[in-house]
């Protein structure tokens, strides 16, 4: 009876991890589309059948998605049954090459203590957060960024997205060859009850772990006072993709130019900061002031080529963070969207294979 029973097992056993590997690997779990007929990102992958286990096919699918990330830039999941934090998490790890998620944003708060998830910019619901590749006016930055709607918006609320190729290619070329030549130098002002403190976004109390990151990050510091820090970052406004070769306008201007706050809010801001004392601003890489006409011309070709999707609760999107800006549309009544970031890159590297022959 015991043999039969250890054989009954075994078979059991090896069925069902037969079962497993052919429903990952031999059979068609998913179908892709796209968003809008004549559009060609985000591709929208949903499951063919119930019950497909989101990070257990990405897993096996690993290839297929950065084939696809690598021509479309990004990819919407839809209709998967992703529906905990925990569960998008696992997805996130099974995304980056590496299994792992950064974990030392300052500009996010966290989801959960311990948690690789953030939550999405805290920022009022009634105003829009402008274009901007995550990171890109720092040291380092994310290829992969991930985002998770636990929850959508009563209304409005869409995320636009752009594609960065395509903004390089059509943007004015006097732009982007003076962008290219003298690059953005981000100004940041950390001002105590002002945006994240200095506290936060380096995740220490202590100026002398502060000045060594600095220092490492070749980021510009000066102390003004106990509470106030400025620094100073040089960075590219254009850059090239490291695997596909394909340049790319790749930056933070909306989000730090002074030109792209509401007319009131500039106002108050000018009236209470002189302009070197702003929070934030983004100048030429000289120090010398870029022209409103030229955030303008840029903000209105972004408007041009925005594609914009509506959350559904569950969805998951990757991107990629050097081919794709995202921005967010006002939203009415409560929104979650959660945040996971994966397979840094430095700035030094890709500056390195742009200046290779």
């Amino acid at each position: 009876m015991e043999k039969k029973a250890s054989l009954k097992a075994s078979i059991r056993k090896s069925i069902q991890e037969k079962r497993e590997e052919i429903n990952l690997a031999d059979f068609s779990l998913t179908k892709a589309d796209y968003l809008a007929p004549g559009s060609e990102f985000p591709l929208v992958v949903q499951p063919s059948m119930p019950g497909v286990n989101l990070a257990g096919w990405t897993k096996s699918n690993r290839e297929y998605i950065n084939t696809e990330l690598a021509k479309h830039g990004a990819i919407l999941f839809r209709n998967f049954t992703v529906d905990s934090a925990a569960k998008f998490e696992e997805f996130a790890r099974s995304v980056s090459a590496d299994g792992d998620l950064f974990d030392e944003y300052g500009d996010l708060p966290r989801d959960n203590p311990g948690a690789k998830v953030y939550h999405s910019t805290p920022y009022p619901a009634d105003k829009p957060i402008l274009f901007h590749n995550e990171s890109s006016h720092t040291h380092r930055w994310p290829m992969k960024i991930m985002f998770y709607c636990v929850k959508s918006a009563e209304g409005k609320g869409a995320t636009p997205i752009i594609d960065c190729r395509k903004t390089y290619r059509t943007l004015d070329p006097t732009i982007v060859r003076r962008m290219s030549q003298k690059k953005l130098l981000y100004v940041r002002n950390f001002i105590d009850g002002l945006d994240v403190s200095w506290q936060q976004f380096f995740q220490t109390s202590k100026k002398e772990q502060v000045e060594e990151y600095c220092r490492r990050a070749g980021i510009e510091l000066e102390w003004k006072g106990e509470k106030h820090l400025t620094t100073r970052q040089l960075c590219p406004a254009v850059v090239k993709h490291p695997k596909t070769g394909e340049m790319l306008f790749f930056n933070q201007i909306q989000l730090h130019h002074i030109s792209c706050l509401d007319h009131d809010v500039r106002t108050s801001m000018l009236s209470m900061f002189r302009q070197e004392d702003l929070p934030r601003n983004v100048y030429y890489g000289d120090g010398s002031p870029i022209e409103d006409s030229i955030v303008a011309e840029i903000s209105k070709l972004y408007d041009q080529q925005a594609v914009r999707f509506t959350w559904q609760s569950g969805d998951v999107i990757v991107l990629d963070n050097m081919m794709i800006a995202h921005a967010r549309d006002p939203f009415e009544g409560t929104r979650k969207i959660l945040v996971a970031m994966a397979e840094l890159v430095y700035q030094k590297d890709i500056v390195a294979l742009m200046n290779e022959v």
